[in-house]
């Protein structure tokens, strides 16, 4: 099971896919037996929540939609399943153990999920911007995969003939440098960016709505520190 794409740094260290899929399944069991051990149904939902969602992002991933309206949609959605139901799911169970009502709950599930929208889009703008030693994995590397993430969408709106490549997964010759001279020479980086913004401050939005005090502090530090791997 790949739990997001910091998979391929896990896999650089377990010395294959394999290793690090196989590392991925022992940590949601282990995960799993734990919170069913705490005899608390809601939080074993929102984990086997979890476990469902990542299954079907993984699904999501291997389609490409044909509409170009549908495509951003379907990329959030896709962001959601694979990497921000983590974090929402997680705050969420951390809520219901602590006995907070159903307003507080479903405020810890919307801080969850923005942070990890977040995190998400900050890693697919890295793709284009960063050294591959800083991130881990190789450059481009959702291009080689044949994954259009927000720059390259955002892009297509300038450059149409991107979405020949899209629709293709970049699998012909040249098309991951066609595509990249594409998103660079757009607004592309600078509208991810901005996106991944929103979706930081909506999580401190969610915090605010917390009693004043340390841990809320915290929580609105953390956004940022997300936000600021852009850096």
């Amino acid at each position: 099971m790949n739990v997001g794409k910091g998979n391929r740094q896990i896999g650089s260290l377990t010395s294959g896919q394999p290793k690090s899929a196989v590392a991925g399944d022992f940590i949601i069991s282990a995960a799993t037996r734990v919170m069913a051990q705490l005899n608390d149904a809601d939080v074993l939902i929102c984990i086997s929540q979890v476990v469902a969602d990542l299954v079907q992002g993984e699904f999501l991933q291997m389609g490409t939609r044909e509409s170009e309206s549908d495509r951003f949609n379907h990329y959030l959605l896709k962001t959601f399943k694979k990497t921000a139901t983590i974090m929402a799911n997680s705050c969420k169970a951390v809520s219901i153990l602590a006995g907070c009502d159903s307003h507080l709950q479903n405020v810890a599930y919307d801080y969850g999920r923005y942070i990890g929208l977040t995190f998400q889009i900050v890693d697919d703008l890295l793709d284009f911007i960063s050294d591959s030693s800083l991130l881990g994995k190789p450059g481009l590397a959702d291009l080689k995969l044949g994954l259009a993430t927000a720059p390259v969408l955002f892009a297509a709106e300038q450059y149409p003939e991107l979405n020949v490549l899209i629709m293709r997964r970049f699998s012909q010759p040249g098309d991951v440098q066609t595509a990249l001279e594409c998103v660079l020479n757009s607004d592309g980086l600078e509208r991810t960016k901005e996106l991944a913004r929103q979706h930081c401050q909506e999580a401190q939005r969610q915090a605010r709505q917390l009693n004043p005090s340390e841990f809320r502090n915290g929580m609105e530090a953390l956004a940022q520190l997300v936000l600021q791997r852009l850096k």
